[in-house]
């Protein structure tokens, strides 16, 4: 069962389309994984459009609606719509389906350093960096916290860590004030988003700090 959600606020603004693109593509893929968080946003999208089209409104739309349906329809150069195909990964032997807005984002290959695997998203967002992040079984991430917020959105499999174990659709949201050792037993596919690179707290890892700004 899911337990980990976006706020209240979060789905607000991404059913109004004020978020950041990489955070709505979290949200987005959250969203479908979690019957919950759809119905809460399908309510606010019904609630954005009565401020807008109940018998209140007085504005004008800019453009008759049957005119406007007579321009698209008439429009010969529009390619034909083809039925969504759910894009599926293969990964240490288990197999997830990517929710479609993760799918729709071109992401690089893969690129393995021990258990890890990580492929960059292709978004253009800031100093917001999103990858898929395969964990190979038996494997995990350093004692790590945050200079910035990381935000993981677990697709597949499970893992823990000092606050609790996690399943598909958790969305899990941290920033400097948390203090974390993510591993997993049997493996795991998710979804990251960071702004700022991991401080490592112990061991080896720490030998990674000076350069973290550059593989973050």
């Amino acid at each position: 069962m899911i337990k980990h959600h976006p706020t209240l606020e979060m789905l607000e603004q991404f059913s109004q389309g004020a978020l950041p693109a990489s955070l709505s593509v979290a949200i987005s893929a959250h969203v479908e994984m979690c019957p919950c968080c759809a119905k809460k946003v399908a309510a606010y999208e019904l609630e954005n459009s009565n401020m807008v089209f109940d018998d209140g409104f007085t504005g004008e739309l800019d453009m008759d609606f049957d005119q406007m349906m007579s321009s698209i329809t008439a429009d010969s150069s529009a390619d034909v719509a083809k039925a969504y195909e759910p894009e599926v990964i293969e990964y240490h032997n288990a197999k997830a389906i990517v929710p479609r807005a993760i799918a729709s984002v071109t992401r690089s290959n893969f690129s393995h350093v021990g258990k890890l695997s990580r492929a960059r998203l292709e978004l253009d967002d800031g100093d917001a960096r999103a990858s898929l992040l395969q964990i190979a079984p038996g494997g995990e991430i350093p004692n790590h916290t945050h200079t910035g917020f990381e935000l993981t959105l677990l697709l597949d499999g499970s893992f823990e860590d000092e606050s609790g174990s996690y399943v598909a659709g958790d969305f899990i949201w941290l920033d400097g004030r948390h203090s974390h050792t993510p591993k997993t037993k049997d493996g795991c596919l998710c979804f990251t988003l960071v702004n700022s690179a991991l401080h490592f707290n112990k061991g080896l890892s720490k030998l990674l700090n000076p350069i973290g700004n550059l593989i973050y």
